[in-house]
């Protein structure tokens, strides 16, 4: 393991406050993505673990291509998850996924858009590509967001999850040019809008080979002297247990707080060295507040009217992790130390994930900080390191919105126990207990 670097050693963009935009809804999100496509002239890069085939995905992928027709030279790249585009939804019947649209544009139009999919693992299950970030022109739209209906509150519901707007051209330069370089330039990265595919199998030796490169891999950041007007701005990138900088940098601003911590997973499953690191931080005095979805705010949770499966005890599961965390830290909740917050508006999910480290260093990132995340997942993030504060006022008022809609916890006993959930939830926790799968499912989920 190479020596930790701190944020302040590290490669940075001096960013000038005023370009950097922080959007409050998943509704804002989806107005500001698609006026910046239509309004694009150079480049649009999409990077996503999918695209899905439903109405939001369309209007996405119609207003690229309408892009590209009025502006043939207009370069445009869309990467997404290899695995999770050629699948339908968990739960779903089988089908041929999102790739069939991709191909069913492709052939309607005379100028067609690659859309590739980018195999981090040979199986899903055991890693995806999870790293974001939307270029069009020299403006990062970076959001954990995927494109569906429900991210983009396309329909009545939607997934609330974090929108920050960067107009800053050698930071997009920097994106585009890892995922053009990364990823796409890689034997094992293949174009979904095309037929006659290779399958899993046959790209087997490419995608170990993808995987190692990706190891090694880090964004390029020419050095920018930040002075007292500016913000630093350094893009990072992470893969695996080993060598990952996101994850240092992740346990780098837990161990340096020194007055607050704010940290936002959507499912509460933190790795090991991140409780140690949180305890730690309780221990020598700093405030600590967990933000984290209520278990009916979880995407894969089930309402009561629907027909009971298996999945459907992921939220609870993750509720279990969260009482014990509260039950082995119960003083520091009492002494007002630790703050849990559960975030819930009516029937909208919750899908949040950062860090904000005393006012001034803050991590954007789709990094769920599980330990999916931390071993498995391709992720990256935007570390912002803000010693003179300029942008705390947008993320004061990006936590106000925030913190709206949640409640919180003043002790353990105000979460359910195992006895308080639905009978058949009950049998299935029993039986994933009993056989010691609920540590895998840690693990991988």
């Amino acid at each position: 393991m190479p020596i930790r670097q701190s944020f302040g050693s590290l490669p940075t963009f001096a960013i000038d406050p005023d370009q950097f935009h922080v959007l409050q809804s998943a509704l804002h999100f989806r107005e500001s993505l698609l006026k910046a496509i239509n309004n694009a002239t150079v480049r649009i890069y999409l990077a996503s673990l999918y695209l899905e085939d439903d109405e939001a995905g369309r209007e996405v992928l119609t207003a690229a291509y309408e892009a590209k027709q009025r502006n043939p030279n207009l370069d445009i790249a869309i990467c997404v998850d290899w695995h999770r585009a050629q699948r339908g939804l968990i739960g779903a019947e089988k089908s041929a996924g999102n790739a069939a649209m991709y191909q069913a544009f492709a052939e309607k139009y005379e100028h067609s858009i690659p859309v590739y999919g980018v195999p981090v693992r040979t199986r899903e299950v055991f890693g995806v590509l999870h790293l974001k970030g939307f270029i069009i022109d020299d403006t990062v739209i970076y959001s954990g967001a995927s494109l569906n209906n429900i991210y983009l509150h396309y329909q009545d519901r939607y997934r609330f999850d974090r929108y920050h707007v960067i107009q800053h051209r050698e930071l997009a330069n920097s994106m585009v040019e890892f995922i053009c370089e990364g990823m796409i330039a890689h034997s094992a990265v293949k174009n979904l809008s095309q037929t006659g595919l290779p399958t899993t199998k046959e790209l087997k030796p490419a995608i170990r080979q993808f995987r190692a490169s990706l190891a090694k891999a880090s964004y390029k950041v020419e050095h920018q002297l930040v002075d007292d007007q500016h913000v630093a701005v350094t893009p990072l990138v992470g893969i695996g247990k080993r060598q990952n900088l996101l994850n240092q940098q992740i346990t780098v601003m837990l161990s340096s707080a020194k007055e607050e911590i704010i940290l936002c997973t959507p499912y509460f499953n933190l790795p090991k060295v991140v409780l140690r690191e949180v305890k730690r931080a309780m221990k020598r005095g700093v405030n600590v507040h967990v933000i984290v979805g209520d278990k009916t705010a979880n995407d894969f949770y089930l309402p009561p009217d629907k027909p009971v499966k298996a999945i459907g005890g992921l939220p609870y599961l993750y509720e279990m992790n969260l009482r014990k965390f509260a039950v082995f830290n119960e003083k520091y909740m009492t002494s007002g130390r630790l703050s849990i917050h559960l975030w819930k508006h009516d029937a909208n999910s919750y899908h949040l994930k950062g860090l904000w480290v005393d006012h001034s260093v803050m991590m954007l990132t789709g990094n769920n900080v599980n330990p999916r995340a931390w071993a498995l997942d391709l992720e990256n993030g935007l570390l912002i390191n803000d010693p003179n504060k300029h942008l705390e006022a947008k993320f004061i008022a990006e936590f106000d919105n925030i913190f709206q809609h949640t409640q919180r916890i003043a002790s353990s006993s105000e979460l359910d126990v195992l006895q308080d959930y639905p009978l058949k939830i009950q049998k299935i926790l029993k039986r994933v207990i009993r056989t010691r799968a609920d540590r895998l499912l840690k693990r991988i989920l």
